[in-house]
């Protein structure tokens, strides 16, 4: 099983990365995309902001795909995330994986969101309609450690 593992600054394509993880042996097929939310604790979002060491974090998350591929008796794997500037309601991460029954590719599916957002270096700028901005850090739930940057 060779996974396939993107980073992007263009909008990711959610027929490919599904279509990465076909297969014959396949009963179930799950995919996640994970899409930039208007509101977020109360606060309006402008827009995202994604930068990363890429070749550390295509590394960390090809790791993920084989180390969930040792947990759960998986098909294929395929993680894509996007880096650069995203307005709200754009996709931001995709992950997809097959499995012969869907509670495993259900487990591995959530595992990998989880630890993709814990372990890979991928940081997030919220910036807010108000002009502040603040920087999420992987391994840090959303807005736990965040400078109050004002965005001019």
């Amino acid at each position: 099983m060779s996974p396939l593992i993107q980073l992007t600054d263009k909008p990711i394509d959610s027929a490919a990365v599904i279509e990465a993880v076909a297969a014959d042996e396949a009963g179930a097929v799950l995919f996640f995309l994970g899409t930039t939310r208007k509101r977020t604790e109360g606060r309006e979002t402008a827009s995202l902001d994604y930068t990363t060491y890429r070749p550390m974090a295509l590394s960390e998350m090809k790791k993920l795909a084989v180390e969930a591929t040792t947990k759960w008796p998986l098909i294929k794997v395929a993680i894509t995330h996007r880096t650069g500037h995203l307005e709200v309601g754009e996709a931001s991460v995709a992950i997809a994986v097959s499995a012969a029954h869907r509670k495993e590719a259900f487990a591995a599916g959530e595992w990998l969101i989880d630890t993709l957002k814990e372990q890979v270096p991928i940081w997030k700028k919220e910036n807010w309609a108000d002009g502040q901005c603040d920087w999420v850090h992987p391994g840090l739930s959303d807005l736990s450690q965040t400078s109050g940057e004002r965005v001019e």
